[in-house]
């Protein structure tokens, strides 16, 4: 059964199931009894949905129904009655012999029936017939004001359940009998190419890798981290606008490069010409890296993905292409796709990051954070709990001037040093230079000498 609101994609997902059906050399029958066949086989291919090899059975109203009379009927009188109905249908599946067959939508055959006692008769006694003739049913149904299809589950093996809400179109499948299915909502897209369904991301996926520390090629750096970030690791870089952050990530996936690892970034809120060009002037070869294929990247427009297709583009990249280290650039870009509350956000979130460290993927978070100075803010959004090591960068005002500082502020694997250090992007790479100390007030954004 699948059952949703117009419009959300009933009748062209079982279309698809009998497409499916004629690629594999079957039989296939569709039984329309509300659009008719000419209407179908152009919404289809508006599609990109070839149903030349479907066998149909329009069974839809002449308009000569409602001419001749004045009145409408859902059929012309020669159909309209129960046995003729059922007796065309037999006909013709014993003529065509299908293994497939399609009904939609179901509910039209209320109309038919006298009462609900012998709908459900009607109904089980052609379910009954497709299966002793060796034919899988797939029905569609239209619930109304007036009627509910809530009858019609109880008669189905299965309930596919279709909706078209803020975030698009969601499938989902609360009952299937004997056998176990994917729970959650999986998002459903159709394009001018087909159909297309994106799963929720199942976290519980396990590759086995070693765990090592992974540097960043800056002495001064991964003296803070002692040694680097580990592998399989989540880690959060925060900081406020044009402070450093994603930069600071790429280093990481600079030095990965020249180990021959392949690291992927996704752009949530810069455009990727940007981002090369900003590289590329602190001595980040990006170019050369997309050309070795030891480096991807992909300008996400957050509006226009949900959750599920970019955890399925980062598990594309991660299981075809053995992407290793993940940077998603930023967080509040990620969190407008999701178009949902905070909860929803933190959910999908650890979802993600979950799969990637069962992995061994490396990850690398970039967080805004709205103060340039002030009292000192890790993170906005309350993921602090996923990461394993927090990095931030911050402004600082020392002797009338604006500069930054780097400190590291958890390391769950290892130790790491508590001092902060100047960091300086130039355009010979990013600097670091000595911790910073006999200072106080630095995470407030204005340091100053302790009085003795």
């Amino acid at each position: 059964m699948l059952r949703g609101r117009p419009g959300t994609g009933k009748s062209l997902l079982a279309l698809a199931y009998l497409i499916d059906g004629v690629e594999r050399g079957e039989d296939c029958l569709l039984v329309a009894l509300e659009e008719t066949e000419a209407d179908i086989r152009r919404n289809a291919a508006a599609v990109g949905l070839d149903i030349g090899g479907i066998t149909v059975l329009d069974l839809t109203p002449e308009s000569s129904a409602f001419t001749d009379d004045g009145t409408y009927d859902v059929f012309d009188p020669g159909t309209v009655e129960e046995r003729s109905l059922t007796e065309t249908i037999t006909q013709r599946v014993r003529e065509v012999e299908p293994t497939r067959v399609v009904i939609d939508p179901m509910t039209q055959l209320r109309y038919l029936a006298p009462d609900e006692y012998q709908l459900r008769k009607q109904i089980l006694a052609l379910t009954r017939f497709l299966e002793q003739v060796g034919a899988t049913l797939v029905f569609t149904t239209q619930a109304t004001s007036d009627h509910s299809d809530e009858d019609f589950q109880f008669m189905a093996d299965g309930v596919i359940e279709i909706d078209n809400g803020e975030t698009g179109r969601t499938i989902s499948v609360p009952k299937f009998r004997g056998s176990k299915t994917r729970g959650g909502t999986h998002t459903l897209r159709i394009r001018d190419s087909g159909l297309s369904v994106y799963p929720e991301l199942d976290p519980n996926h396990h590759r086995p890798f070693e765990s090592e520390s992974i540097p960043s090629g800056i002495p001064e750096f991964d003296e803070q981290l002692h040694g680097g970030i580990e592998r399989g690791t989540v880690t959060i870089i925060s900081g406020p606008t044009g402070v450093g952050k994603t930069t600071t990530g790429a280093q990481f996936m600079k030095e990965a490069a020249g180990r021959g690892e392949r690291s992927a970034i996704y752009l949530f809120e810069e455009d990727e010409r940007t981002f090369l060009e900003r590289c590329t002037d602190v001595n980040i070869p990006v170019d050369r890296m997309i050309e070795r294929e030891t480096l991807a990247i992909e300008e996400i427009e957050a509006l226009e993905y949900t959750p599920q297709e970019f955890a399925n583009t980062v598990r594309r990249d991660v299981e075809e292409a053995g992407t290793q280290i993940v940077m998603i650039d930023g967080i509040n870009g990620y969190e407008l796709s999701i178009r949902g509350d905070e909860h929803t956000f933190r959910s999908e979130i650890h979802r993600l990051c979950r799969y990637l460290k069962n992995m061994g993927v490396t990850v690398v978070l970039i967080e805004e954070i709205a103060s340039v100075t002030g009292d000192f803010q890790a993170t906005e959004g309350e993921i602090s709990y996923l990461a394993d090591n927090i990095v931030f960068l911050r402004y600082i005002e020392m002797d009338g001037e604006l500069r930054k500082v780097v400190g590291v502020l958890k390391k769950r694997t290892s130790d790491f040093q508590r001092t902060l250090r100047e960091f300086e992007i130039t355009q010979h790479g990013i600097k670091i230079g000595d911790p910073l100390t006999g200072l106080r007030g630095i995470l407030r954004g204005t340091p100053e000498q302790p009085s003795e």
